[in-house]
């Protein structure tokens, strides 16, 4: 695989909705739109009755922003712009009114990380240590902050986002929510999903639905939060700091 894309596919009434970039699935503008757009469409069709969030690979889930589009982003409406991009794939997860499966095979960082925790249930395997590493690039997690918080609780959120160079574990974040499960390997990881996600096919989807709506109760002023915590690394990117940090890592 060399080409970037975002997937969707139905099996057993199950909408897998796979995203893939050859930089260890970082996400640039591009990616963000799309992938936005495939959940909205994978909550309007009938044919769906539960979403899988996966990415191709087998190493990474997610390395976050692309750090070649946030180097070339010179004004804040620019950076604004780009983030908002992670602010409306979140909030299109959250409106989806169908629940959604986060399926993760390895390492995860920055925004990867808002990804995971705005699914509805997240299984991932041993290798999906995470890293919110924003703070490191001299931005912050603003965007996926809310997101990150309301899985991993306040306490959670704030350790690994001021510890911004240090992975932990799969087995951590499942003792602080975010994973359900971890497995072994991809293919244990694989055949749980499939049999988690076709089993609640079964259930009553008007139900689930209204259950959904439970669980997110509160988050409406998410479009607003999420759209003012872009302009925020929109401006931060812009940085003399930020801007040094990647060159080094480009």
């Amino acid at each position: 695989m060399s080409n970037p894309y975002v997937e969707l596919e139905i099996e057993n009434e199950v909408g897998y909705i796979e995203f893939f970039h050859p930089a260890h699935n970082s996400l640039p503008g591009v990616i963000l739109a799309k992938l936005t757009q495939t959940i909205i469409e994978a909550g309007e069709n009938d044919a769906i009755k539960v979403v899988v969030l996966k990415s191709g690979g087998e190493r990474t889930f997610c390395a976050g922003a692309s750090f070649k589009e946030l180097m070339n982003i010179d004004d804040a409406e620019t950076g604004r712009i780009f983030f908002s991009g992670f602010a409306n794939v979140i909030n299109a997860m959250r409106k989806c009114p169908k629940l959604i499966i986060g399926r993760i095979q390895g390492k995860t960082v920055g925004g990867g990380i808002g990804l995971a925790s705005a699914t509805d249930y997240c299984m991932a395997t041993k290798f999906a240590a995470i890293k919110l590493s924003e703070l490191n690039l001299g931005i912050g997690p603003f965007v996926v902050g809310p997101a990150v918080e309301r899985k991993l609780g306040i306490s959670g959120m704030s350790q690994i986002a001021v510890d911004a160079n240090t992975f932990y574990s799969a087995e951590w974040a499942k003792q602080k929510g975010l994973f359900t499960h971890v497995f072994e390997s991809t293919t244990v990881l694989d055949e749980a999903v499939k049999t988690f996600a076709e089993n609640l096919c079964t259930y009553n989807q008007e139900a689930m639905k209204e259950m959904k709506t439970m669980f997110w109760k509160g988050t409406d002023d998410w479009d607003n939060l999420l759209t003012e915590r872009a302009k925020i690394s929109g401006r931060l990117v812009l940085s003399e700091f930020t801007k040094k940090t990647l060159k080094k890592f480009l």
